[in-house]
Order: C-alpha cells, then structure tokens, then sequence
C-alpha cells in the first residue's frame, strides 16, 4: 500500500495536529528503510496568488516562499488512467512524514479505511519529486529523504 506514487483516499483522514478529520487523498512519495512514509496530502483549494496561471506541472516562486504542483481535473496522471476530479495542489510546505506501523492501526482495512486510487505514473512522479526537491521552500530533511536511493 506504501508504495511511492500510489494515491490513497482515506474516509476520513485523522489529522497529526488533531485538526477535524475529513475525507483526504494522501500520496506517497517516498519510503524509507525505519518504516516512515514522506507524502503530500493534496488539496483543492488554491492558495497561490491570483497572478498566477496554474498550468499543470510545477510552480515555484522563490520570492514568495511558495512551491506547488499542479495536477489539472481530468488529467490522466495514473497507471490506471485515473485523474483527480477537481484541479489539486500540492504544497511543498506542506509535506510530512508519517510512521507506517501508526497508519497501519488507523487504516486497516482497504475498501473501508482507505481506497487505493491508483498509481502516479513514473513521468509524473519524477516531475513532482523534481519539483520538491529544486525548492527553496521545501524542508531541507525531506529533500534528504527525497533524494535518498
């Protein structure tokens, strides 16, 4: 299920900071060997500024502190031809890390704790680990954790 790329929808998602839990995708970007997952937990609200034409892809504005990337409604972006229904940010800022074991008791089980999606395709998932990773606003420990092999 932590597979980096795979594009998990947990109904509902429980929060780190104990904020109200909600329906959420949630997309593994990166496993590593002491069990933790990196991900993004992507979002249909666009919080870039409103000069900004959000094409599909990576945005960067150094000036600003901002780093996001863009997944268009209806692009095919899966192995399995899946897209996001809406347009959908991810926020470099907003990357964290999660301990698998922790996931694992919330979410048991597939089809009622969570839904696999489908999975990132590899053209797609390098463009975004790109994207993370050339930021200025991305934590320095998950870029580390990014360009771990």
């Amino acid at each position: 299920m932590y597979i980096p790329g795979n594009i998990i929808y947990f109904d509902p998602f429980y929060f780190k900071d104990g904020s109200a839990s909600k329906p959420k995708y949630f997309l593994v970007l990166k496993v590593t060997d002491n069990n933790v997952v990196l991900a993004s937990l992507p979002s249909s609200v666009d919080h870039l500024p409103r000069y900004i034409d959000t094409v599909h892809g990576c945005i960067e504005i150094p000036d600003g502190n901002i780093n996001c990337y863009v997944f268009k409604s209806g692009n095919i972006i899966a192995t399995n031809n899946w897209a996001f229904p809406k347009d959908t940010f991810l926020y470099g800022q907003w990357l964290d890390d999660y301990k698998i074991d922790v996931l694992n008791d919330i979410y048991p089980v597939a089809g009622i704790d969570y839904t696999i999606m489908g999975q990132l395709n590899a053209e797609e998932l390098s463009r975004l680990i790109d994207c993370f990773t050339n930021s200025v606003s991305v934590k320095r420990k998950f870029k580390k954790m990014l360009l771990l092999k």
